[in-house]
């Protein structure tokens, strides 16, 4: 089956929401019937317009949503909040998209995150002060942190239609970091179990072979949270999100279900970053503002700088290659001839650096001296010298198969190569 996995090779808010959107409304013999989410929660914001003029920021909600009939599934590795989903799902009535919630389903080991985890969240990046890693503040690393310490009590999808198991296991958590933390500012227990009750009551809940019939039923696109230079283990500690950012959630699905998938990665032509941490090319000078991208509370400022190919082919080769490559903002890059490409850093007391070298699985302390190295490092800049297709392509070795110069569907041109052929097989 012709199924697609879309990554952010980044720092995140490349565009993965407006590429799942094309994917999803391209009109052929085999649509598209389920977006599948695979990490991350409700602190994902993929800005998705279409060519109405409608638009919505899908958390997690597929952000194929647009098109009618296809699904949203929340796989097990999605930390799912049911009062963000319930926020997000009104919205989408109120531009028109109703029924969102009888499109969804969830797995029913998918942990929940909670308001004890994002009240708690949020005490600890306000008690770091200047050293803030960049929180979303949603309680995402919350979520994670404790079900890694007390697996057998960390709530779940499945218990929301168990009240008394879950009354039990949100009293321990509210009690456990209250203690640790102080007060929190969360509902009380009997008013979180209602709402998780009714939730249960809306949505289909579903145990782990609900996916492998999905997967048969036709194509289904992946989709990605968050970008591979913030994944917990590839990312540049502590900077990070505790959430598996790469290809190695989805495929691990798509392996239990006996099918493959194409590895499409998105980049823009220039760099972003919400919130702090390394980030070599960044030019303060640059005026590339955007309206649903901002300071916030938690991040901190949306930064911009200039396209990163030595973080770009890091990633890259981190996450095992890509197939394929969406290219997006090109728009951007046409009004902005001022943009670079940094293909090699200078750092302290050594040459030129053209290649970050991946370290060992799951070993943070090679990452963190990753971070420490990018932090000092400067980068060496050249001109793009041609399209940023052909720029892109040279650089990571794998062919743009999407090019988008705006939100909506209409702005995207796709070349005859391998996601769109086997998207329309």
């Amino acid at each position: 089956m012709n199924h697609v996995i879309v990554v952010d090779m980044g720092y995140g808010d490349a565009g993965k929401g407006t590429v799942v959107d094309w994917l999803c409304s391209r009109e052929g013999s085999r649509p598209v019937h389920a977006v599948v989410r695979f990490n991350g929660g409700a602190q994902a914001a993929h800005h998705v317009v279409i060519d109405d003029g409608r638009c919505h920021t899908f958390a997690q909600f597929g952000a194929g949503t647009f098109t009618p009939g296809v699904r949203t599934h929340l796989s097990r590795f999605v930390l799912v909040d049911p009062l963000a989903l319930a926020a997000e799902a009104t919205h989408l009535a109120s531009i028109g998209v109703s029924g969102a919630l009888e499109l969804l389903t969830v797995d029913y080991d998918a942990l929940l995150a909670t308001p004890y985890h994002q009240a708690a969240n949020r005490a600890r990046e306000v008690a770091r002060g200047a050293s803030r890693h960049g929180s979303c503040g949603m309680g995402i690393g919350e979520t994670a942190s404790y079900a890694l310490a007390y697996p057998d009590d960390a709530p779940s999808v499945g218990d929301c239609a168990t009240p008394r198991v879950l009354a039990r296991k949100l009293t321990a958590l509210r009690d456990r970091l209250t203690d640790e933390l102080g007060p929190l500012a969360a509902p009380p227990v009997t008013d979180a179990c209602d709402a998780y009750r009714a939730f249960a009551d809306r949505i289909q809940v579903v145990d782990s072979s609900y996916l492998a019939g999905l997967l048969r039923a036709g194509p289904v696109v992946f989709e990605g949270a968050q970008g591979v230079l913030l994944d917990e283990w590839r990312g540049f500690h502590p900077y990070t999100t505790w959430s598996t950012t790469t290809f190695a959630n989805a495929e691990q699905l798509i392996a239990e279900a006996g099918q493959t998938a194409v590895r499409l990665g998105v980049t823009r032509c220039y760099m972003t970053r919400h919130g702090p941490g390394p980030f070599v090319t960044e030019d303060t000078s640059l005026d590339l503002p955007e309206p649903h991208n901002g300071r916030n509370p938690w991040q901190g400022p949306f930064r911009t700088g200039h396209l990163d190919a030595v973080a770009l082919r890091y990633s890259i080769e981190a996450t095992g290659g890509v197939d394929a490559i969406a290219l997006t903002h090109l728009d951007t890059a046409s009004r902005h001839l001022e943009l670079r490409i940094c293909r090699a850093y200078q750092t302290q007391g050594h040459a030129a650096m053209t290649r970050l070298q991946p370290g060992p699985p799951r070993d943070l302390d090679y990452q963190e001296q990753l971070t420490q190295m990018l932090l000092a490092a400067r980068p060496i800049y050249s001109s793009a010298d041609g399209d940023w297709p052909d720029v892109i392509e040279q650089e990571t070795g794998a062919p743009v198969v999407l090019r988008s110069h705006g939100p909506t569907t209409a702005d995207k041109t796709a070349s005859e190569t391998l996601i769109v052929r086997r998207m329309a097989a």
